[in-house]
């Protein structure tokens, strides 16, 4: 089990404050920020969705 330690959106740990701008904004678009270890993701919108690429973690898809 992994466990999602930063905000996909801001960057910013989950328990420094309550993100809840930030989960109405992952809602439509992609996570920009490694939930595991904080990296930059590389991100690829397509018209049937999106990915985001971690260096460490892998691939992430919106399928």
């Amino acid at each position: 089990m992994t466990t999602l330690v930063y905000c996909g959106h801001c960057g910013r740990e989950q328990a420094d404050g309550s993100h809840e701008d930030c989960r109405r904004a992952l809602a439509m678009e992609p996570p920009r920020y490694c939930a595991e270890c904080r990296r930059r993701m590389v991100v690829q919108v397509h018209p049937m969705g999106w990915s985001a690429r971690c260096s460490v973690h892998g691939t992430l898809t919106s399928s």
